[in-house]
């Protein structure tokens, strides 16, 4: 895009009639304002029907944890953004034609690769929906991130492409020209662009979808590269410095940011993102609600892609209760996990001794000992086993990252710190890692 303000822009701006042919160039570059005010009044008023569109393909359109309706949601945004980049390429195209631009025409060709860009969010919906197969038993959600990924890659050549033309337009400045007409269609493109972010990002918050949001972003970019052409066209009326060559080096390092934030967001799912403090607190909320259940830990979360989650957990429950009526309580408490996440869950049993008094006290002071070693580290399957000499009391601590103790040495300030409190007490510690941060 910004090599219209670079290299090729030149080459238009010195294409000048005379006589005749300059009356004529006037009245095609009015009339082509006017048709393209008008033609962009009626895209306006189209603008609004995605709503209704969505109400009238879309049942049931504001249940957005439902899969099915996430897809056609995602169709429809990526379809409707080939619609409104190809009516984009078509204005751009036209008007460096009829104003001679190159810059202009260079520029239209960049929106038939953002609308290839929608194509490939659609394609990541399409084929993010597929069923479960032996070949992939968890499913294939994850292709709405690669897909979101190639998107931010795109994002990525774009900012580079700006770079390299606007350090050539700094090292090599020529005046910056443009007619009215070139000016109406790039301000026209702005706000169609506003609109693709605005609806983009408005709905990926809906569907919590990544692939959607580096949509959005790529359209943002966009907008703010074609506004900076403008404004360095206003600026360089009044300085001689190559403002638009120095915009554009800033807009490309924008961009950059922005396919960083983009690639960032669709690549730690795929790496295994760590769940939500937020999420982290419904699962327990959900597990502790049900009676008898007094303690949960071990809890690992993996995202096979938007609304495909599986939850393993330990749940504690009292060890003096029926084994059966505890694997009904286990069976429900999945159960309730399933409805409200749309997930897959698994929860193993673990059965705790809270009739021994010397293990609830043991059970206090290991409580009071991982505190001291680190404020977020904490302990869980605690249980002992009395010895003539000793007790052994065995555990796990989950380690936090920001701990800078080896396992070893942290077993050992462990175990050193509980023998000075109780001399007969021996530790035997597994170190876990935290799976949920």
């Amino acid at each position: 895009m910004l090599r219209a303000i670079t290299n090729e822009r030149n080459k238009a701006n010195h294409l000048t009639w005379q006589g005749a042919n300059t009356a004529l160039s006037h009245i095609a570059r009015v009339q082509g304002s006017r048709r393209g005010i008008t033609y962009f009044a009626k895209c306006g008023i189209i603008f609004f029907m995605i709503k209704l569109l969505a109400k009238i393909f879309i049942k049931n359109n504001t249940d957005y944890k439902n899969p099915d309706v996430r897809k056609k949601y995602g169709i429809l945004c990526g379809l409707f953004g080939v619609f409104l980049n190809i009516l984009l390429f078509a204005a751009k195209f036209v008007a460096g034609t009829i104003s001679a631009s190159i810059a202009l025409i260079a520029d239209a060709f960049n929106n038939l690769s953002d609308a290839a860009s929608s194509l490939i969010s659609v394609l990541g919906f399409k084929l993010s929906s597929k069923k479960a197969d032996p070949e992939h038993p968890f499913g294939h959600g994850r292709i709405e991130y690669i897909a979101g990924f190639v998107i931010s890659m795109l994002i990525f050549v774009m900012g580079f492409e700006l770079l390299k033309n606007s350090i050539s337009a700094i090292i090599n400045p020529e005046p910056v020209s443009y007619d009215l007409f070139s000016i109406i269609i790039m301000v026209a493109a702005i706000l169609v662009k506003l609109y693709m972010f605005l609806y983009n990002h408005s709905t990926a918050k809906k569907i919590e979808s990544v692939s959607m949001e580096a949509t959005a972003k790529d359209s943002l970019s966009d907008m703010i590269s074609t506004a900076v052409v403008i404004l360095s066209v206003i600026l360089s009326r009044f300085t001689t410095l190559p403002v638009d060559g120095i915009a554009g080096v800033i807009v490309a390092i924008f961009i950059f940011f922005t396919g960083k934030e983009a690639a960032a967001e669709t690549l730690e799912p795929l790496l295994g993102k760590a769940p939500s403090i937020d999420l982290v607190s419904q699962i327990a909320t959900v597990v502790m609600a049900h009676e008898p259940i007094c303690g949960m830990h071990d809890l690992v979360v993996h995202d096979y892609g938007p609304g495909r989650l599986m939850i393993t957990l330990h749940a504690e429950v009292p060890g003096n209760m029926d084994i059966f009526e505890l694997h009904e309580i286990i069976d429900q408490t999945e159960l309730d996990l399933a409805e409200k996440f749309n997930c897959h869950v698994t929860i193993h049993l673990d059965p705790v001794d809270v009739e021994n008094e010397q293990l609830t006290e043991l059970k206090q002071l290991l409580a009071k000992t991982t505190t001291l070693v680190h404020p977020n580290l904490t302990a869980h399957d605690v249980r002992m086993v009395p010895g003539k000499e000793h007790t052994n009391l065995i555990f796990d601590v989950v380690k936090p990252f920001d701990c800078t103790l080896s396992d070893t040495e942290l077993k050992e300030k462990i175990t050193k710190l509980i023998r000075a409190a109780r001399k007969d007490v021996n530790c035997v510690i597994k170190v876990d890692m935290p799976f949920c941060g």
